[in-house]
Order: C-alpha cells, then sequence, then structure tokens
C-alpha cells in the first residue's frame, strides 16, 4: 500500500541529552553538557569524559543524565546506556518522530529498524484519513462501483473501527497520528 497520502515530517530537533556531573550535583554545583546523541555510543562516552574532567569538583567519575530533547513523547531514565541513547537516535535520525512515537508505544520494544519499516504505515491526519486512503488502494471503492448498484458501498465507518481494533495509532503531538500494524 503507496502512503503517498501520508505526512511527512521530520524532527526539527536533533536528538541530544544533558549529562551532569553528579559530584558537582551533590555538592550544590551544577556542571554538565548538552550532547549531541546522533554519535556512535564511544563519542557519547568521550564527550561525557571530557565534560567531567572539566568538573569544578576533582576526580568526578559519576554522570547522569538530566534533561533530552528530540525524542518525542519517548522517556529516557537517568542511567539510560549510552548505546541505546545513540541506537535511538539514530533511529530517529533515519525514521524521523515517528520511531521515537513507535519505541515510546511500548519501550522494552527491541531497536529494531527493520521491524519498524515492517510495521509502520505512515503519518496521517487522522485515523479516518489512513481508511480512506487504504479502501482506495485496495481498491474498495474502486469494486463498489464496479458492482453498478446503489446498494453496493464502503461502509468507512466501519473500516475506521476496524483499523482502530487492529492498529496502533498513536498521537504526534501536532495533529496528526501515527499508523502501525502490530502484526507486522
Amino acid at each position: 500500500m503507496s502512503s503517498t497520502a501520508a505526512i511527512d515530517t521530520a524532527t526539527n530537533t536533533s536528538p541530544r541529552i544533558y549529562v551532569a556531573c553528579l559530584a558537582a550535583y551533590n555538592n550544590g554545583r551544577l556542571h554538565g553538557q548538552w550532547i549531541d546523541a546522533d554519535q556512535s555510543a564511544d563519542a557519547i562516552y568521550e564527550d561525557v569524559k571530557r565534560m567531567l574532567a572539566a568538573s569544578p569538583e576533582p576526580g568526578a567519575e559519576e554522570w547522569a543524565i538530566h534533561d533530552y530533547e528530540g525524542f518525542g513523547e519517548l522517556r529516557l531514565s537517568e542511567w539510560e546506556s549510552f548505546e541505546r541513547v545513540a541506537a535511538i537516535a539514530e533511529g530517529i535520525a533515519e525514521h524521523g518522530d515517528a520511531f521515537a512515537a513507535w519505541l515510546s508505544y511500548d519501550e522494552d520494544r527491541d531497536l529494531d529498524a527493520e521491524a519498524f519499516e515492517d510495521a509502520y504505515r505512515g503519518e496521517w491526519g487522522s485515523l479516518r484519513d489512513y481508511a480512506e486512503d487504504y479502501a482506495d488502494q485496495a481498491g474498495l471503492y474502486a469494486a463498489a462501483e464496479a458492482a453498478g448498484s446503489p446498494y453496493v458501498t464502503v461502509d468507512i465507518d466501519m473500516l475506521e473501527r476496524d483499523c482502530d481494533i487492529e492498529l496502533d495509532t498513536i498521537a504526534s503531538g501536532h495533529g496528526t497520528v501515527y499508523v502501525f500494524d502490530p502484526s507486522a
């Protein structure tokens, strides 16, 4: 099925994390750095080591993620691994906000871009918009018209209800919905 009617939006904010020095934090000082998350876990860790080396507290070693942006509705913990942060940011960079929405729906989900691509049906103005496009792409409207009878129609309300039952829809945060097929 084509998603030509799907709305194409991209994340305006690149995923990044604010990593704080806990030695400074525990001594009443704020010291940390915003770090681009769309890089390897090793590169993130190197940025953290540089931040800790510049800490006002000598010998600082411990850190925590105190803030983040560009991850959509997905929630990161203070102790999220840099491997996971980097993998999520890579998915967002490749697939946009929909990837973060997909993960936020089930945070225990594996970071499998192929599974995301299989499940993702697009971003739509509403679930009804998706159902109407599905009916068109599947040839339901054409079949009803070919029947040549006013009694043969496409019950779009029922199709929308069935889509609501069978598919996962996640609000995008900007007036649209992401549609996913969990059976894919």
